[in-house]
C-alpha cells in the first residue's frame, strides 16, 4: 500500500493503493508514518497513485467501527498526521487528483500542498454523517481561516485547484509538483530543518524570538559565507 523511493535528497513516498483511490487501512497509517519518521532526506515528497491523491479512510473500516473503537481509529489518523507534521524532513504533498476527507486532512499535516490542475478537495465526511477526525477540524481553519473552513466542513463541496489556491489549501498550482519538492532539496538541508521548527513553533512570541535567535546563531557558526 505504501511505497517508497530516494533520488536527488527526496524521499517519494506514494500512497499505492489506486483501485480504492488509495484510502487508507489501518495497516496503511501504520506503514505511512513509518516511511515518514524513517527518511533520513531532507524533503519527503507524499503522492497518490493513480488518478486519485487519497480518498482518507478506507470506508469498509469506518463501517465497522462502533462508539467504543472510533475514537482509537481517529487517533490513530491524528498520530500519523503529527508524524507528518513534525517529521524532520520537510514534507510536500504533491496532490494531483482528487483529496478527500482524511486524504485533505493528511495534505493539511504537510509542510506545502502542491497541486495540478487536476486536483480537486472535498471535506466530504457531512454528507456520510461523519467528519475528518485525523486533526482536520483543529488545521483547517489555521491553514484556510474560519470562514472558508466552516464553508468546505458544513457543505462537504468539491472545491477545484484555483479555488484551493485561492483560499490558501494549497501554495501552487504546477504541472509537476514533484519538481518543487526537488527544487526545495536543493536548499542548504540544517536552514530547510532550523525554518520547518521555527515556522511550525507555537509558543509564546517572545520564547519563538529567542529560539529564533538561537537558531540564526547555529546557523552562521557552521555557514560557509564569503567574507
Amino acid at each position: 500500500m505504501i511505497t517508497t523511493a530516494a533520488a536527488d535528497g527526496v524521499r517519494v513516498v506514494t500512497l499505492d493503493r489506486p483501485a480504492r483511490r488509495n484510502a487508507l487501512t489501518r495497516a496503511g497509517l501504520d506503514d505511512l508514518a513509518a516511511a515518514v519518521d524513517d527518511a533520513d532526506e531532507p524533503v519527503v515528497y507524499l503522492r497518490g497513485a493513480g488518478d486519485a491523491f487519497c480518498a482518507g479512510a478506507d470506508l469498509d473500516i469506518v463501517a465497522d467501527l462502533d462508539g467504543e473503537t472510533a475514537p482509537d481509529f481517529a487517533r490513530l489518523g491524528q498520530r500519523v498526521a503529527r508524524t507528518i507534521e513534525t517529521a524532520d524532513s520537510v514534507v510536500v504533498a504533491g496532490i494531483d487528483g482528487a483529496a478527500r476527507g482524511g486524504g485533505v486532512e493528511l495534505a493539511l499535516a504537510c509542510d506545502l500542498r502542491i497541486a495540478t490542475d487536476r486536483a480537486t478537495f472535498a471535506e466530504s465526511g457531512v454528507t456520510l454523517g461523519l467528519f475528518g477526525a485525523w486533526g482536520g477540524t483543529a488545521r483547517l481553519p489555521r491553514v484556510v481561516g474560519e470562514a472558508d473552513a466552516m464553508d468546505l466542513a458544513l457543505s462537504g463541496r468539491v472545491v477545484d485547484a484555483d479555488e484551493a489556491l485561492r483560499m490558501g489549501l494549497v501554495s501552487r498550482v504546477v504541472d509537476d509538483p514533484r519538481r518543487v519538492a526537488t527544487e526545495l532539496a536543493d536548499n542548504d538541508h540544517d536552514t530547510l530543518r532550523v525554518l520547518k521548527t521555527r515556522l511550525r513553533d507555537d509558543a509564546p512570541v517572545s520564547e519563538q524570538k529567542e529560539r529564533e535567535a538561537a537558531a540564526f546563531g547555529r546557523l552562521v557558526e557552521g555557514a560557509d559565507i564569503d567574507r
